[in-house]
């Protein structure tokens, strides 16, 4: 597994609240995986991310394979290979080895329900013209949320490939992997364990979640990467707003060049920060060297790296979670 633009400090050497952070992925899923390691920087973003994957895909009484299954599909929506990958190793995992296999070819499931998750989790790529609402529960909402952020820090921080060579797009690995994870995906999880980590005082959960662990995760992620805005000008961010509206995650057939078009007025100051905040938010993969480069010149830090690209992926995200606004639960 490679980083694209820096190497996190190793997991060992992890201390506060990204240490706890590490303890519980270790103890309900496979480990502080590399998409938390790149959150590292940023403790209360991880943290948050961490507590809305927990308690949306691992916690409750809702069918993991169903919420699996709409990992996978928003992540193929979103382009992330790392993520459709993952998950459809998990999906080996928890016994479901044709469903696996045929979310990896990008079939439609042949289950009824099954497909009708995987219609419904695709569409909320771009929920204005889809029309899109919400039938489903809050653990399959907040997955479908989780991994609209994630995808988007993915594809901007790590490299596809979870294996060298590709290795984990093989039936044959995918099936050994899942035999080897199968004991961690399939125990019980009880909801609630991660919101300790999180600073909830002033945190309300949106109306679709209620009061619910996921709510108060998803309120609390919303938070912090939404603090990231802060590196730019209220020019900036409010391109970024509105473009995420008005664009509702239309995928630019050539991002570099779109992105350009798109910062002429923003100030000078501010124009690689909301390149790469737009980039993050559309096609996070199209950031290149040389924009972090640039973007480097005025903030060296990591963190702040890390914060630009998660306000991006919220701003993403959260116009997907507007729409739920007038679904029904």
């Amino acid at each position: 597994m490679t980083y694209r633009f820096f190497t996190p400090t190793p997991a060992r050497a992890a201390t506060g609240l990204t240490a706890a952070v590490y303890q519980q992925s270790r103890d309900d899923f496979l480990g502080p995986l590399p998409t938390f390691q790149a959150l590292s920087a940023v403790p209360d973003v991880l943290a948050a991310t961490w507590a809305l994957m927990r308690e949306a895909l691992l916690a409750g009484d809702t069918p993991r394979v169903d919420r699996e299954l709409v990992a996978a599909a928003v992540s193929r929506a979103n382009r992330c290979q790392f993520c459709v990958d993952a998950h459809v190793l998990l999906l080996h995992a928890l016994g479901a080895p044709k469903l696996a296999e045929a979310v990896a070819r990008g079939e439609t499931p042949a289950e009824p329900n099954h497909a009708q998750l995987v219609g419904w989790a695709q569409a909320s790529r771009s929920p204005a013209a889809a029309d899109w609402t919400n039938p489903y529960r809050v653990e399959i909402t907040g997955t479908l949320l989780a991994f609209h952020f994630i995808n988007r820090v993915v594809s901007a921080l790590l490299d596809p490939d979870l294996l060298p060579g590709g290795l984990q797009r093989s039936p044959l690995v995918r099936s050994v992997g899942g035999r080897l994870y199968a004991k961690a995906a399939r125990e019980p999880k009880e909801p609630g364990r991660s919101l300790p980590l999180l600073d909830v005082e002033a945190t309300a959960a949106p109306a679709w979640a209620g009061d619910s662990p996921v709510g108060v995760a998803y309120a609390s992620l919303r938070n912090a990467a939404t603090r990231g805005g802060e590196l730019l000008g209220e020019v900036a961010r409010e391109t970024v707003t509105a473009t995420v509206r008005w664009e509702d995650g239309r995928f630019p057939a050539r991002p570099g060049d779109w992105a350009v078009d798109l910062v002429r007025d923003v100030p000078g100051r501010d124009r690689i920060g909301t390149r790469i905040a737009l980039l993050a938010a559309f096609a996070p993969s199209a950031i290149s060297p040389g924009d972090v480069a640039l973007w480097r010149l005025s903030h060296p830090a990591d963190a702040d790296l890390v914060r630009l690209v998660a306000y991006g992926a919220i701003t993403a995200t959260d116009h997907v979670a507007r729409a739920l606004a007038s679904a029904h639960l």
